[in-house]
């Protein structure tokens, strides 16, 4: 793989003069009614990042796109779907899982978080290597608390596996089916195992410059497997913004997340720089993530980056950057 930057001219020098030296590999696609722009700084083109939580939000389309099929509707229960037995999560439904009104935590305290946590700062360690029965196992044993919002990457583990389950398939088929291959995204995958990775699959790195190993599982696909190359992520944020994504209703605020955000199901809404904007991020032990939508403009911005610093300033701004170009 080269090291050197590839794309639009303009867009990689405005990589470096926003990111710096904290970035050194990263990626930005921005997308206009006039086109659209990619460019990576530091890897190839085809070179794939973890896009961390931006899975949520591709799972909160397959989502509505499952109530469009009539496969789901809103009440159906993860019960209804999984072999769960009659256990509290049993009978969490799946619309209150895309916005984060379950009463799931965020994680299960049997899978040990705060030991995974020490053992990704200490060693770079995943701290998601469960399969689709181990999460089973954890969910199993899981209290419900109030059903306030509260942001949980089990919730939407499992609400991808329940979504794959009334297609009859597998997670990472599902996204193949609905998303991958009908947009043309060549490479937009969900590898269980480190084995799965394609051979231009990126290595990421703390804040300081530590390796981290990839964050891979059957249990993480639904809310921060997926994997994309910039040009991949450049057509999915076409396809948003145009809506020949399914399940484009996902976008629609139906909710509050807090007191300054909306929610659809799994995509954030929030006001800035005078307009709204959709969005959701991601962040992984290696990787930050960034995608904007300012639908009323037609514009989007997608950030990916090889470090585990922050991006989403840097996102807000090419938005806003691009925004105000195709609004006069």
């Amino acid at each position: 793989m080269t090291t050197g930057t590839q794309g639009d001219e303009r867009l990689v020098a405005r990589l470096g003069e926003l990111l710096g030296p904290r970035h050194p590999v990263a990626a930005a696609a921005i997308v206009t009614p006039e086109g659209t722009r990619v460019a990576c700084r530091g890897a190839d083109l085809d070179a794939d990042f973890e896009i961390g939580s931006i899975a949520k939000a591709v799972t909160g389309l397959l989502y509505a796109d499952a109530l469009t099929r009539g496969e789901i509707d809103a009440d159906t229960s993860l019960g209804d779907l999984l072999p769960l037995g009659d256990v509290p999560a049993a009978h969490v439904t799946l619309r209150s899982l895309t916005t984060h009104r379950s009463g799931l935590p965020r994680l299960p305290k049997s899978a040990r978080p705060w030991r995974r946590t020490i053992a990704l700062w200490r060693h770079g360690t995943n701290p998601y290597g469960e399969d689709l029965e181990q999460l089973l196992d954890q969910a199993r044993g899981v209290p419900l608390d109030k059903p306030e919002p509260r942001y949980s990457n089990l919730g939407f583990e499992l609400l991808g596996h329940a979504l794959a389950h009334a297609a009859a398939t597998t997670y990472p088929d599902l996204v193949r089916q609905r998303i991958a291959s009908p947009l043309g995204l060549d490479c937009f995958y969900v590898p269980a195992t480190p084995d799965e990775l394609r051979p231009g699959a990126l290595s990421g790195r703390s804040r300081r410059g530590r390796p981290r190993q990839p964050w891979t599982g059957e249990a993480l696909g639904p809310a921060g497997g997926i994997r994309a190359s910039i040009t991949s992520m450049a057509r999915f944020t076409a396809a948003v913004l145009d809506g020949a994504a399914p399940g484009i209703a996902a976008l629609d605020p139906v909710a509050p997340l807090d007191a300054e955000a909306h929610i659809g199901a799994a995509w954030i809404t929030i006001q800035a720089h005078g307009r709204p904007i959709t969005l959701h991020n991601g962040g992984t032990g290696g990787f930050r993530s960034w995608l904007g939508l300012d639908r009323h403009n037609g514009t989007g911005v997608t950030l990916l980056s090889a470090t585990a610093e922050p991006v989403d300033p840097h996102g807000f701004t090419l938005l806003a950057e691009h925004s105000r170009d195709t609004s006069r």
